[in-house]
């Protein structure tokens, strides 16, 4: 509205004008040697516009033919770069889908048409990786590095294939590069933060720690739980090597979390040795109230050097009654009872706590209730259907980290190097499921392998002769006596079993009589039950078919999946030679193991 106005306004000033003009009397004499004009006013002021806009419009045109080289070299370039735009938006989404070729393809014509851009090398770099060129790959992601504006970019690509090289040094060398850059860069302070657990240099992640609070990669919160892991972990190393700086590491560790188990376990032996019993004491159940745990069950029971094992019984159920029935720390205390328990030579109140978990026991269940049998009655028979089923039970809780299960605590993840990984928790691989068990046990199997194997008489002369079946009476043969170490349920089993298989046999026809010899030797005991069988019910199951390969995109930070295979365990690959060097994979297992803490 506002515009019209105006417009209505300017037409209505430039009709008064015009008017105004038009009104005004007079001529005006224009001279030029002997030429001489004298129009009026009014055909004056039109041949001076006509004249105007003559000018303008030849100094257009002139500008025009100027400008004209620029514009299309400037036209071109434009073209150029919507070519290169349209290689790498399509050369992208190549990659999405995994097409190598095309992929390449697009990746030539978007660094034919616009070498400079940063997204025609990351294209590039991208397609090398998918096609697997890992020095096209190194190549491109150098170039990047050279330039100022993708020069993170180009290190991060850089140290992820030194990753896959499984170049320890090298990787440490890029991610230390990224840091002094950026310090705020996530990435590479991980990845530092990871080599320095690695080599055992605590003091500098404790450095690396204190600049991520600084550029509030973390919060206050993660800073003191993490700075306690790390002090944990140096006073774990000092601890039979510098016991001063050990003690003083994991006092300050403890005061940071508390609920830390390795923390509060070596705290509490530091005040024990100190004669600091209470003090120990209560660092140990404010851990045990966060998390229940074998290792603080057994330092509370040694809290005080020279108790008997009556009292470190007694200080164990102390502790487990802090733990309520309904929460599921509360096994750890009863385990921990029966361990004080069976110390202490009462079976019996071992025997108690364990009875709620022995129809369905764990490994450390099962365990405990061998060391009972061989222990109170000498019963090895037991022992060994105990120890049996320890091999077939559920597993305990472990200190796992990524699927990773260790058998101690430790700062960081050797899967992926991440800092207070490790936690106390049922392996994922034993945790139930609706897949029915192929391995079946049964009380007889368990009683059978419970007893010792029979022994086998042969005549001391006797050749490989056939060997002699003696005649049955004419009574039914009585089921063999059921054996002494056998559990209750096993002897009828072993019974009734003995009574069919009495019913079923038929008589064996009388053989010759055979003149026994006069010595008799022992022959090695005959084969023993097998533990596993195969079961006829269960059908073979078809192999499955091999399926096609989608090659799935990565993004530059993903290691992937490394050629040589995957790796051992990396504790066992620590100081490995040069040649089983080659079969380990990449990422953080082979630097972890390169760099071994």
């Amino acid at each position: 509205m506002l515009r019209i106005v105006l417009f209505l306004v300017l037409i209505a000033l430039a009709g008064a004008g015009a008017a105004w003009v038009a009104d005004q009397p007079g001529n005006v004499v224009l001279t030029w040697g002997g030429w001489r004009a004298s129009p009026s006013i009014p055909v004056f002021v039109l041949c001076l516009g006509i004249f105007a806009v003559l000018v303008v419009f030849l100094w257009s045109i002139l500008t025009a033919i100027w400008r004209m080289p620029g514009r299309v070299r400037r036209r071109r370039r434009e073209k150029r770069h919507a070519r290169g735009r349209h290689a790498i938006t399509h050369g992208l989404l190549a990659i999405g889908h995994g097409d190598t070729a095309l992929a390449r393809r697009h990746a030539d014509a978007a660094r034919r048409h616009t070498p400079d851009d940063p997204l025609a090398l990351l294209l590039h770099a991208q397609s090398a990786q998918l096609d697997g060129n890992r020095d096209e790959a190194q190549r491109a992601f150098r170039a990047m590095a050279e330039r100022e504006d993708t020069r993170l970019l180009g290190l991060r690509g850089l140290f992820i294939e030194a990753q896959r090289a499984d170049d320890a040094a090298g990787a440490v060398m890029i991610a230390q590069e990224a840091l002094k850059l950026s310090p705020s860069s996530t990435w590479a302070s991980h990845a530092v933060l990871g080599f320095r657990c690695a080599r055992g240099d605590w003091s500098g992640a404790l450095a690396i720690l204190d600049s991520n609070l600084s550029a509030r990669l973390i919060d206050k919160q993660a800073y003191r739980r993490q700075r306690g892991v790390l002090l944990t972990a140096r006073a774990l190393e000092l601890e039979t090597m510098d016991r001063d700086v050990a003690r003083e590491s994991v006092m300050e560790a403890v005061k940071l979390a508390p609920t830390l188990v390795p923390a509060a376990v070596l705290a509490a032996k530091f005040e024990s040795e100190a004669h600091q019993v209470r003090r120990a004491m209560k660092l140990v159940e404010a851990a045990w109230l966060a998390n229940p745990h074998p290792d603080l069950a057994d330092a509370y029971a040694h809290v005080k050097l020279g108790d008997s094992a009556r009292q470190r019984l007694q200080r164990v159920e102390t502790l487990a009654a802090k733990t309520p029935a309904d929460k599921p720390g509360h096994v750890e205390g009863q385990l921990a009872i029966a361990r004080a328990a069976i110390d202490a030579s009462e079976f019996a109140r071992a025997r108690e706590v364990l009875s709620p978990y022995v129809n369905n026991p764990t490994q450390r269940v099962a365990l405990l209730m061998a060391e009972i049998e061989r222990a109170e009655h000498g019963d090895s028979g037991r022992a060994r259907a105990w120890t049996l089923r320890a091999v077939r039970a559920r597993h305990d809780p472990a200190w796992t980290a990524d699927g990773y299960v260790s058998d101690r605590w430790r700062p960081v993840s050797p899967v992926t190097g991440r800092l207070d990984a490790f936690q106390w928790q049922t392996p994922v691989a034993s945790l139930p499921s609706d897949r029915g068990t192929t391995i079946e046990s049964s009380a007889f199997e368990e009683a059978m392998l419970a007893a010792p194997p029979p022994k086998r008489v042969t005549m001391a002369n006797e050749g490989p002769a056939e060997p002699v079946v003696i005649a049955p009476a004419p009574d039914p043969a009585p089921a063999p006596a059921a054996q002494d170490n056998a559990p209750p349920v096993a002897k009828e089993t072993a019974k009734e079993t003995a009574k069919e298989t009495a019913k079923e046999e038929p008589a064996a026809v009388p053989p010759e009589p055979v003149e026994p010899a006069p010595e008799a030797a022992e022959s090695s005991p005959s084969a023993a039950t097998p533990v596993f069988r195969t079961r006829a019910d269960l059908g073979k199951p078809a192999q499955a078919p091999i399926q096609t390969v989608i090659p799935i995109v990565r993004a530059p930070d993903d290691p992937g999946i490394d050629d040589d295979g995957p790796s051992d365990e990396f504790t066992e690959q620590i100081g490995t030679p040069r040649d089983h060097a080659k079969a380990q994979a990449g990422g953080w297992r082979g630097f972890w193991s390169r760099w071994g803490a």
